[in-house]
């Protein structure tokens, strides 16, 4: 129905197909190339390592699928087999792998120490990149210490957990510190100059602007679109929401640990953190192309963690993708008077990869190694160098993961062909 997708990259080519400037066919290709990646580089190493399903292996494909239907009825249809085909074909990927000679899902488990750890210092790098490097090693040194502390004083909490709530809060404090001082700046200039006879000065998004705004218009147009769909959205917070609460899926690469070890809480909190630096690029797409996200703000992630049954996961699913749709429209002229604030969802993002990018690296090679040693290395850092000195066809985040599960292939060929014995323990 062109209503909503994950893939932030595919949401504003949904305006072009909305407005029947695109083919279905030419859109499904677009999702496909933009998704392809994820899915099978990051989405299914990640399930395969955590036993936890993932927003890449159970969002991109149904993104995919329901561009690709031409019928209403067919898309449910192939959205339920994809389902289907997750869920028993992770099964029996689990089973295979772990009888082989070289197991080589129990090894992309090494991944978790680098993805938990290094993902703390997302704040601690956003800050610095936007607010320079004094306050950038404050905050590092400010993390540091929670998290040593949190390892002594809480030996049963996530180590990270209250280091990223620190980073994360004083991040946005210095960005609507910086806004409201701005604002207060122009306040004062325009009354300088309104006290020295000067031009009054411009007002901007005042009464009636929207009218004139074409922007302003399509932003109109769209959020009416989603809010005219409002049971649609709250039937799918309701499932993503009961689809959290269910312990089976994790809403991130550090999320999909936390949840197979069963620290819900600490999960719910990464989460909650990472949802700050997509809301205002999830808010400002889907008010540009009309197409909202599968997920919403991702919000329902954290809440279905700590929901206590699937029932009331359902019912606060619904009603938190209600007041997200309900408030689009409130929300995009909010970011429109920050412009710090949205700057710091950007750096957030920026971040974000940049963390993981390293972890998932780090923790690849560390499979690599439990898998075949310095053999393993090479095989799996030299798959990833050569994607990157081909262009990267695979996306540099999943290119690590993907290269661990070809290179556990190599090496069980190898051992077949009585060329490689496996590294005991």
């Amino acid at each position: 129905m062109a209503l909503a997708v994950f893939n932030d990259g595919v949401r504003p080519f949904m305006l072009d197909f909305i407005q029947g400037r695109s083919t279905r066919s030419a859109t499904t290709a677009v999702s496909f190339g933009l998704s392809a990646g994820f899915i099978f580089g990051l989405g299914a190493p990640m399930a395969l390592s955590t036993g936890v399903l993932n927003p890449w292996l159970v969002f991109l494909p149904t993104d995919i699928l329901g561009i690709l239907s031409p019928k209403k009825w067919i898309a449910p249809l192939l959205g339920g087999a994809w389902g289907a085909v997750v869920v028993f074909g992770l099964n029996g990927a689990n089973s295979i792998a772990h009888d082989l000679p070289v197991d080589f899902l129990t090894a992309l488990q090494q991944m978790s120490t680098p993805i938990l750890f290094l993902f703390t210092l997302f704040p601690v790098l956003a800050i610095t990149k936007q607010f320079g490097r004094l306050r950038g090693g404050i905050a590092a040194v400010v993390e540091l210490a929670l998290v040593v502390m949190t390892m002594k004083v809480w030996p049963d909490i996530f180590p990270g957990s209250i280091a990223m709530a620190v980073g994360v809060l004083t991040l946005i404090g210095f960005a609507v510190n910086k806004d409201l001082a701005q604002r207060k700046l122009d306040r004062a200039e325009a009354a300088k100059a309104s006290a020295a006879g000067g031009p009054a000065p411009e007002v901007k998004n005042g009464a009636g602007d929207d009218a004139e705004d074409p922007m302003a218009s399509l932003f109109s147009a769209s959020a009416l679109r989603l809010r005219r769909h409002l049971p649609l959205f709250m039937l799918l917070g309701a499932g993503v929401c009961v689809l959290a609460q269910s312990h089976v899926f994790g809403g991130g690469e550090a999320t999909s640990f936390l949840i197979a070890k069963g620290d819900y809480a600490e999960a719910a909190q990464v989460d909650f953190y990472r949802a700050f630096g997509f809301v205002p690029l999830i808010a400002t797409t889907a008010l540009a192309s009309g197409a909202y996200g599968i997920a919403g703000f991702t919000f329902v992630y954290p809440i279905g963690y700590l929901m206590p049954n699937p029932l009331v996961a359902a019912v606060v699913g619904a009603a938190v993708f209600a007041l997200e749709v309900l408030a689009l429209s409130a929300i995009g002229k909010i970011l429109g008077k920050l412009p710090s604030v949205r700057d710091s969802s950007e750096h957030l993002r920026s971040a974000i990869g940049d963390a993981l990018g390293l972890a998932i690296l780090f923790g690849s090679l560390m499979a690599a190694n439990v898998m075949g040693g310095g053999l393993g290395i090479l095989i799996v850092g030299g798959l990833y160098l050569l994607n990157e000195s081909m262009g990267r066809p695979v996306v540099r985040m999943a290119a690590a993961p993907a290269a661990v599960i070809v290179g556990g292939v190599l090496l069980n060929i190898l051992y077949w062909l009585d060329l490689f014995t496996p590294i005991k323990g």
